[in-house]
């Protein structure tokens, strides 16, 4: 039971309500950047605090993914009608990385295409992972920012780079996409390699 009360896990929950309550103020932008913003940025406090405090664990590594799939999920639901099917690629994505390579996912790809290697060395802390990482997150948030006019009113953004903006961040879910799609087909041949031969015949 302790491992549910190590720091970077407390800071899982905090997220998870920081969400819920930018939820409630979706309508109200700025109440809602401010507060769904924190919650990304407390994304990369918790793997800190893991490391630095020594309280890793399958939990908070579970959590972890749980809490951005859940933020990420709200925002893309609420955005479009058909944003569920974002929310429900990543979920799936989830199932297939937990289930067949475990907590230590991000670690796991050494024998994957250049590009998926590429993407995922170092836990995304490279310049393409961070892209990647940049699409997953910001490419939303930066969705949420245009459609209520904070891009032009709030930023002052010139209409040139908002464009490049959401073109840049769109490359990084594409990219973010190429390795979702490589998870999914790795845990296809994961599922069907485990069949008896006679299944098979």
């Amino acid at each position: 039971m302790r491992v549910l009360l190590y720091w970077p896990n407390i800071v899982g929950y905090i997220r998870i309500g920081l969400i819920f309550a930018a939820w409630a103020e979706y309508e109200t932008p700025a109440v809602f950047v401010p507060l769904y913003s924190v919650s990304i940025a407390l994304d990369g406090v918790d793997g800190w605090l893991a490391r630095r405090l020594g309280q890793t664990s399958r939990f908070g590594a579970w959590l972890d993914v749980v809490v951005d799939n859940l933020g990420r999920g709200m925002l893309w639901s609420m955005l479009f009608q058909w944003g569920w099917l974002v929310s429900a690629l990543e979920w799936c994505v989830f199932v297939c990385n937990h289930n067949t390579r475990g907590e230590h996912w991000k670690n796991s790809f050494t024998s994957s295409p250049r590009l998926i290697q590429a993407i995922m060395a170092n836990g995304f802390r490279t310049p393409l992972g961070m892209w990647v990482v940049s699409g997953l997150h910001c490419l939303p948030v930066w969705l949420y920012a245009h459609r209520w006019g904070l891009l032009s009113s709030c930023l002052n953004l010139p209409l040139w780079i908002q464009a490049v903006g959401l073109l840049l961040l769109s490359a990084g879910r594409l990219l973010a996409l190429s390795a979702e799609m490589w998870c999914i087909w790795t845990h296809f041949e994961y599922l069907t390699s485990d069949e008896p031969e006679e299944k098979k015949n």
